[in-house]
C-alpha cells in the first residue's frame, strides 16, 4: 500500500480534492504545481513555471495546464478540468480517476469505459523542462490522445487578458511544435515520443477562475491562449511522452530520460522521506553558487530564511555538501555586507539586524553535527569575523550597550525580525528595542565562538573578551527579560516591557547555550507549553491576549494584520523540542515524539508530502499561506533528527 495514495472517491469530489495540491521542482528555480485532480486554483498554478534572468529571476508561467482527450470510435472523453466564471467547471475529467498515487513520481488513473489510462508527472533536474507519460494499460478498440495546451505566458502573480499583442506563430519542430507568446521570453518546445499531428485551433479560453485567488480577495479571472492541439494514436501496454521545455530535445532520447530521472527519486513511503523530498525541492543552483528559496509557490531567497532553514534542509538528511555549497554563497553575500555595506542582488534582506545572529546559529549546527574540527576549517574566520562586527557596533542597525552587554535594534519605522508583517510599511508589531530572541542568540554566538576558538592561539585573546561579553549579559538578560509569571518578555523598549506571550521565547530555552538556568528555562518552557503549543507549532501570541487573531483569513490586509497574532508556525517546534528535551532528558523523547503526529498527518493536506507558511492557531488548524515552507520543513526535519539523536545515546 502507497503512504500517499487517494482514491476515486475523495478525488471526484472537488470539496476535498481541490484543497489538495502537489508540487514538484527541478532545483533551479522552476516549478509544477497544481491541484490533485488537475484544476489549477492560483493563479501561480501551472505545468511548467520558470525562472526568467532577463525578468528579474521571477517565476513565469508558460505553459499553464494541458488538458487530455480520449478518443474512441469518434468520441472524445476530456479528462481535463477548468473552473470558469460563475464557479462552473468545465469539462468534468475529474469524473474518470480512479486513483492517485504520488509516492514516487505522481500518477493519475483515469477508466473510461474499457479503456484505463495512466498519466505520470516528473520535472528533469537542474532543466525547465516537464515529462508527462501516458500509458494505455487497457483499451478494446483503436484509441487516440488528444493533447491541448493552454498558454500563460505571464508572471506568475500576474494574470493574462486575451489581447492582439500575442505572437501567434506556430513553428514546427521534430514531433511537436514551439511558439513564444511575446518578445523577450524563450520559446516553448511542446514534443512527443512518438510522431503526432498538430492541428491549428487558436482561441482564447476566457474567464477562467482561480479559486484560491477569489477567496483571497486579490484578482482571480484571467484569460488562456490555446494555439491548437496534439493527437497521437496509442495502443494498449504502449507509453506516449509529452515534454514541455525552453530547449528543442530529441524525441528519442525522452524515454531514457524519464527512466534515469525516476531512478534518483527517494519514494515518499514514509514521513521522513516525505519531508526529505520536500527539503530537496528547496534548494536553487545558479552556476557556482547555491540558494534556498523560502518556499512555494512565491517564494524568494531570503537572507533570514536561508540561515534558519539551512540545517534541516541539509544537515538533517546528510546532505552536508549541500550545506557547505549554499552557506558558502550566502557567507559571502553577508561578509561583502559586513565589508561595504553592498546590498546582495540576489540574497534579499541581507541587512536585517539578526542575519549575522541566525547565520553564526548556523555555523553552530554545522559543528555539532558534522564536529568542531571541520567547523574550524570552513567558519572560523567567518564567525571571528560576525562576532567582532557586532560588538565593534558595525551593523547599522544592531549595537551593543557597553553597560549591560545585551544587543538593541531600532524596529519602529521597519519590520526587523522574522515577525515582519507590515501595514503601509509600518509593522505591525512594532519589536524594538531589545528582543530576547536576538538577546539569545547573541549570548549563545559569544560561547559557540569562543568554543570554536579553543586550541586556537591566535585566538585565545579574543575568545577571552568573548567569554567576558557573553558573562557580562548573562545577567542583565535575567533581569530584563525574566518576568513574575515566569515568561519572557517578549521585546523591551525603553521603560515598556511587552507583556505579551509570544513564541519567540522558545528560541532563548531552545539554544544550546542560554542565560537561563534549567528551572528557569522549565517555567518559560511551561508557559510555551500551556498558552503556544498546538499540534501544528507554536501559536505566534497567546489566545488570553488582547488582540488574538488564530485565522489567517479575508482581505490581503487582513490577513497582514492576522499574520503574528496568533496562527501557528511549525518552524518553532524545533526549539520548543530542543528545551523540552533539554529540561526533561530522555523522558521527554516520547512527548516529543507523539507532537510530530500533528505535522505526520499534514503529509496528506494541503501541498502533499509538504508544510504550509502557517496553520491557524484553533482547530481544526488548517493550514495557510505558502504551500510549501522551507523553515518549516527545516525545523521539522531537525526535530525527527534530534529524537534519533536522544534515541541512539
Amino acid at each position: 500500500m502507497s503512504y500517499l495514495k487517494f482514491d476515486k472517491n475523495l478525488l471526484i469530489n472537488l470539496e476535498q480534492s481541490l484543497p489538495k495540491e502537489m508540487l514538484r521542482t527541478n532545483q533551479a528555480g522552476a516549478y509544477h504545481c497544481t491541484t490533485l485532480v488537475g484544476c489549477n486554483t492560483r493563479k501561480q498554478h501551472g505545468l511548467l513555471v520558470i525562472p526568467i534572468p532577463e525578468m528579474g529571476n521571477k517565476p513565469h508561467v508558460l505553459l499553464s495546464s494541458l488538458d487530455e482527450t480520449v478518443i474512441q470510435h469518434g468520441a472524445p472523453f476530456n479528462l481535463g478540468i477548468h473552473r470558469y466564471q460563475g464557479g462552473v467547471y468545465s469539462p468534468n475529467g475529474h469524473k474518470y480517476i480512479r486513483e492517485f498515487d504520488c509516492e514516487g513520481v505522481p500518477r493519475m488513473t483515469y477508466r473510461v469505459g474499457g479503456v484505463i489510462l495512466t498519466k505520470e508527472k516528473i520535472f528533469i533536474s537542474h532543466e525547465n523542462r516537464i515529462l508527462i507519460r501516458y500509458t494505455l494499460v487497457e483499451a478494446h478498440s483503436a484509441t487516440t490522445l488528444r493533447f491541448r495546451p493552454f498558454l500563460a505566458f505571464r508572471e506568475s502573480n500576474a494574470l493574462c487578458v486575451a489581447n492582439d499583442a500575442i505572437n501567434r506563430a506556430i513553428e514546427p519542430v521534430e514531433n511537436g511544435v514551439a511558439t513564444c507568446l511575446y518578445d523577450g521570453f524563450p520559446k516553448l518546445y511542446m514534443q512527443l515520443s512518438h510522431k503526432a499531428t498538430w492541428v491549428d485551433e487558436p482561441n482564447w479560453y476566457n474567464g477562467i477562475e482561480y479559486v484560491k485567488d477569489l477567496e483571497r480577495g486579490v484578482p482571480y479571472c484571467e484569460d488562456l491562449w490555446v494555439p491548437g492541439y496534439f493527437e497521437v494514436p496509442i495502443r494498449k501496454g504502449e507509453s506516449v511522452i509529452f515534454s514541455a521545455g525552453v530547449s528543442e530535445i530529441k524525441p528519442r532520447n525522452l524515454k531514457k530520460m524519464y527512466e534515469t530521472e525516476i531512478m534518483s527519486r527517494t519514494p515518499r513511503t514514509s514521513f521522513f522521506n516525505c519531508l526529505k523530498n520536500s527539503a530537496k525541492q528547496f534548494y536553487l543552483k545558479e552556476g557556482d553558487n547555491m540558494y534556498v528559496l523560502s518556499g512555494y509557490p512565491w517564494g524568494i531567497v531570503l537572507a533570514r530564511n536561508t540561515f534558519m532553514a539551512l540545517p534541516g534542509l541539509t544537515l538533517a538528511i546528510d546532505h552536508r555538501d549541500d550545506f557547505e555549497a549554499i552557506m558558502a554563497t550566502a557567507v559571502k553575500a553577508l561578509t561583502h555586507f559586513m565589508d561595504t555595506g553592498s546590498l546582495s542582488e540576489r540574497i534579499h534582506g541581507i541587512d536585517l539586524p539578526d542575519i549575522p545572529l541566525w547565520a553564526l546559529w548556523t555555523a553552530q549546527q554545522y559543528a555539532k553535527t558534522v564536529g568542531y574540527e571541520r567547523a574550524r576549517e570552513l567558519y572560523t574566520e567567518f564567525v571571528t569575523t560576525a562576532v567582532d562586527y557586532i560588538l565593534s557596533d558595525g551593523h547599522p542597525n544592531l549595537k551593543v550597550n557597553p553597560d549591560n552587554g545585551l544587543v538593541w535594534t531600532n524596529g519602529t519605522e521597519t519590520p526587523v525580525s522574522w515577525m515582519n508583517a507590515n501595514r503601509d510599511g509600518r509593522p505591525v508589531i512594532p519589536r524594538s528595542g531589545y528582543l530576547v530572541e536576538f538577546n539569545a542568540l547573541w549570548y549563545n554566538a559569544l560561547v559557540f565562538a569562543a568554543k570554536l576558538a579553543e586550541g586556537n592561539e591566535a585566538l585565545a585573546a579574543r575568545a577571552a573578551a568573548w567569554t567576558a561579553a557573553a558573562e557580562k549579559m548573562k545577567q542583565p538578560f535575567v533581569d530584563m527579560f525574566l518576568n513574575d509569571s515566569g515568561y519572557l518578555y517578549d521585546y523591551v523598549d525603553g521603560n515598556y516591557s511587552s507583556p505579551e506571550v509570544r513564541p519567540n521565547m522558545a528560541v532563548a530555552i531552545g539554544l544550546d547555550y542560554s542565560p537561563l538556568d534549567r528551572r528557569q528555562r522549565k517555567t518559560v518552557l511551561d508557559v510555551v507549553t500551556r498558552e503556544l503549543l498546538t499540534p501544528k507549532g507554536l501559536r505566534t501570541l497567546s489566545p488570553k491576549s488582547y488582540g488574538y487573531r488564530p485565522f489567517y483569513l479575508g482581505s490581503p490586509e487582513e490577513r497582514e494584520l492576522a499574520l503574528h497574532q496568533g496562527p501557528a508556525r511549525p518552524w518553532l517546534m524545533g526549539f520548543y523540542a530542543e528545551a523540552y528535551l533539554k529540561v526533561f532528558g530522555m523522558s521527554g523523547v516520547s512527548y516529543i515524539d507523539r507532537m510530530l503526529i500533528g505535522f505526520e498527518d499534514e503529509m496528506t493536506e494541503g501541498c502533499i508530502g509538504s508544510l504550509s507558511q502557517l496553520y491557524d492557531g484553533n482547530p481544526p488548524f488548517r493550514g495557510r499561506g505558502a504551500v510549501s515552507h522551507a523553515t518549516n520543513v527545516a525545523e521539522v526535519l531537525r526535530t525527527v533528527r534530534l529524537i534519533k539523536r536522544f534515541s541512539n545515546n
